[in-house]
Order: structure tokens, then C-alpha cells, then sequence
């Protein structure tokens, strides 16, 4: 009892698990945070040699300057969701998930754990990304609070998202057709490396039905002050999207969904 405080939530709990998750990453952080952001660069290094100035201007940018912020969000979403997915799936094929389980927290305590670890290991690449984007590139910062707002929902959804892989794989490979099959096609088709002004009209629907696609533009509306569509309209979608994706992660723990034998 002596753990709760506050009424019927357990934060020290909470908030242990949450540190946890944070330290998974942080005892590889060559891997898990230098990585990223190296390919992040690698990928801004390719399309400069590639495209060249010879390439017009995207919605008033240069190119690069257009394709950076989508970059950093990519960046984002794929860390938040390697996260959460790996630590929970680790712990299912290790046989150790049950020392998760025991402790006195709820459903939702344990999801708020998991999804702060992964919102955590994403700011803690895009944020220096972002930093970079605008040192080096000469951006500057329209709007922070829109970039920090986004790139927060940003790792909560595909966070979310990746609680519900874990929980779903019983093995790596498993978690690996998701990440490639799912996660990645949502990354990539989602107007990182383009405007929708250049697809065909299709394709404009697709986009417009991708979350991701509006976690993209809305950091690109903080950093550029441009953008696609409306950053409140992006905001709606995202929130209503990472609540459905909670609530189902809640929903799953709750019943021991593939987590209990």
C-alpha cells in the first residue's frame, strides 16, 4: 500500500517501469540513438548527391529543406515502435514476462510505461535531428511547440502500436513481417519524400487516410511553417488514432491477451 499515493495509481510503479524502459535503450545507445540519426544523415547526404540543386522548389523550400523535418519524424516513429515492440515480444520468447505482469500495476500503468519508454526513445533522436535540421540546413523553427506536439504523439502512436506487435508475435520473425510489412510501407508512403500535389489522385486518398501522413506534415508545419493540410485537422486524426491504438494495448493487458498461458 505503501507504493500508492494519489488516489488508485500506482506512480511509483509506473514510473519504474517507465525508467526501465528507458535504460533498455540507453545501455545501447550506439545502437539505438547514434544509428538512427547516422542513417537519418545518410539518407539527407544521398538525395543532396542524387537530386542536386537542380531540383525544383517544394511548397516554397528547397528540397532538402522539404525533406528534412519528414526525416526526422520517420526517425521517430520507427524508434518509438522498435522500443516497445522488442521489450515486450524480448520478454514473451525469454519467458520472463511474467516478472512484468505480477508487480501491483494495472492495465494502464503498464501501458503508460511502455509508451513512455518509447515516446522517450524517440525525442531523444528527433529532437537532436531536428536541431541539426535547422543548424545546418537553415530551416529555422517556425512553430516549436507543434514540433514537440507531434513528435510526442508521433512515439505514442507507433508505440502503441508496437505494445500490440509485441503482444500479437510469439516470435522475432513474427515482429519482423510486421515491421516490414506494415510499419514500413506506413513510413515511406506517408509524404516523406514528396508532396501530395505529386502523386496521382489515388494516392492522394491513401495518404489522406495514413496517420502517419499527418505526423509528418505537422512536424513539417512546425519546422517550415508550411505543410500539406491543417496542423489542427492533423492533430484531430493523430489523437483519435493514438487513443484507439491505447485502448486496444489497455484492452489486450487487461485480458492477458497472448501474455498469459
Amino acid at each position: 500500500m505503501g507504493v500508492r499515493r494519489f488516489g488508485r495509481v500506482n506512480w511509483l510503479g509506473t514510473w519504474t517501469l517507465a525508467e526501465r524502459e528507458c535504460r533498455r535503450f540507453l545501455n545501447i545507445w550506439r545502437q539505438t540513438l547514434l544509428a538512427p540519426a547516422v542513417t537519418a544523415a545518410l539518407f539527407l547526404v544521398v538525395f543532396s548527391l542524387a537530386i542536386g540543386p537542380s531540383r525544383p522548389d517544394v511548397m516554397g523550400v528547397s528540397f532538402l529543406q522539404f525533406l528534412a523535418p519528414g526525416l526526422a519524424m520517420m526517425t521517430v516513429i520507427q524508434q518509438s515502435f522498435a522500443n516497445t515492440s522488442s521489450s515486450v515480444v524480448v520478454s514473451k520468447v525469454q519467458g520472463n514476462i511474467v516478472d512484468t505482469l505480477m508487480p501491483p500495476l494495472s492495465a494502464g500503468e503498464l501501458v503508460t510505461g511502455y509508451i513512455a519508454g518509447g515516446i522517450a526513445r524517440g525525442l531523444f533522436v528527433g529532437l537532436p535531428i531536428i536541431a541539426a535540421i535547422v543548424l545546418f540546413l537553415g530551416t529555422g523553427l517556425a512553430h516549436p511547440l507543434w514540433v514537440l506536439v507531434f513528435l510526442a504523439l508521433g512515439g505514442a502512436f507507433l508505440g502503441g502500436l508496437g505494445v500490440l506487435t509485441g503482444i500479437y508475435a510469439t516470435k522475432f520473425d513474427q515482429t519482423a513481417a510486421i515491421t516490414n510489412f506494415l510499419i514500413t510501407p506506413l513510413s515511406f508512403l506517408s509524404g516523406t519524400f514528396y508532396s501530395v500535389d505529386a502523386v496521382p489522385e489515388w494516392m492522394d486518398v491513401l495518404l489522406h487516410w495514413n496517420p502517419v501522413f499527418y505526423l509528418i506534415d505537422g512536424v513539417r508545419h512546425g519546422v517550415l511553417g508550411t505543410s500539406d493540410s491543417s496542423p489542427w485537422l492533423g492533430l484531430a486524426i493523430c489523437s483519435g488514432a493514438t487513443a484507439v491504438v491505447l485502448a486496444l494495448c489497455w484492452h489486450w493487458i487487461r485480458i492477458g491477451y497472448r501474455l498469459k498461458p
